[in-house]
């Protein structure tokens, strides 16, 4: 491992405040970011995913953003190659790589060193699953994979149906658990992981905020943009939070107002579930208000 390059990894719940931290620490390091975050990978999709603004990703390069367009697949195989990809051209151009985001699997294929299967997607199979999905509801979906795989359903949350089917899919497709596809390797690099924390009300608060400002920044044009694009609501980029509350307020049942607290109380419950995932890691843990710089800066200097 004393041979391998540095990567430094900063996790941390949505709106706890790694953008802004993490770019203030790239530029001071000589980095360059790798986003892990499974939302951010959508074109077209820029305010209600929260991504580093143009004169944000113009100060420092950032890697694994506006990747796809919201009605095409991109699978986790695909972002852990690519991730491993950018780890390496990062390195050979003699700069430092920092990883920075929250979609806990993403973090787990690239620090668990996740080995997936390339199992081309089973489209019939898939629309099956969904409409299955559609009738009967998510969990019915989940207590059939715990049935075929129990060790999978202990790594995927009930609600993810996404990540439910994917795994019914590699089951039903392989007749072999999903669970024992993916295996560990090695990895090619030595990862320094950074937790930045906030207390409960506060991070809330900070997430009402963000989303208020989202609102004002022009979220509802943004939507209504992908809407008139042809983009559906079933798709995984439009099913996403900020953005699949929309749906009720285009029916005309829902205010905007009720989209916002919507958006609001839906993203706590997303941090909740972003907290759990990070308990696997092992970590530095910081506090929302600690310095980047400061700490993992000086780290940094001395590897």
């Amino acid at each position: 491992m004393s041979d391998l390059p540095s990567v430094f990894v900063v996790i941390g719940q949505t709106a706890v405040g790694k953008t802004a931290q993490s770019i203030q620490l790239a530029t001071t390091i000589n980095a360059e970011i790798i986003s892990a975050d499974s939302r951010q990978i959508y074109r077209h999709m820029d305010i209600g995913t929260a991504k580093a603004t143009a004169s944000e990703q113009a100060t420092v390069p950032h890697h694994l953003i506006n990747v796809v367009d919201p009605d095409q697949p991109f699978t986790l195989a695909q972002y852990r190659d690519a991730a491993l990809a950018c780890i390496a051209d990062i390195t050979a151009r003699g700069k430092r790589v920092l990883v920075v985001g929250g979609t806990g699997q993403y973090l787990a294929a690239l620090l668990e060193g996740w080995t997936i299967p390339e199992l081309p997607p089973n489209d019939e199979l898939r629309a099956a699953l969904e409409a299955d999905a559609a009738r009967d509801g998510g969990s019915v979906l989940y207590d059939r994979l715990r049935a075929l795989d129990p060790v999978a359903a202990t790594t995927i949350h009930p609600t993810n149906v996404r990540r439910v089917i994917r795994a019914l899919e590699v089951c039903m497709s392989t007749g072999q658990p999903f669970s024992a596809l993916r295996q560990t390797a090695p990895l090619t690099f030595r990862p320094y992981v950074y937790w930045i924390q906030a207390d409960t009300p506060t991070l809330y608060a900070r997430i009402d905020r963000r989303v208020d400002a989202m609102m004002d920044a022009g979220l509802v044009d943004e939507v209504t943009r992908l809407v008139a694009a042809g983009y559906d609501w079933q798709l995984p980029a439009m099913s996403g939070i900020g953005y699949r509350e929309f749906a009720p307020w285009f029916a005309g049942t829902h205010t905007l107002d009720e989209v916002r607290q919507r958006i609001q109380f839906n993203t706590h419950a997303f941090a909740r579930r972003q907290a759990t995932w990070f308990r696997r890691f092992q970590t530095f843990k910081l506090q929302h208000t600690d310095s980047l710089v400061a700490v993992v800066g000086r780290d940094a200097t001395q590897r």
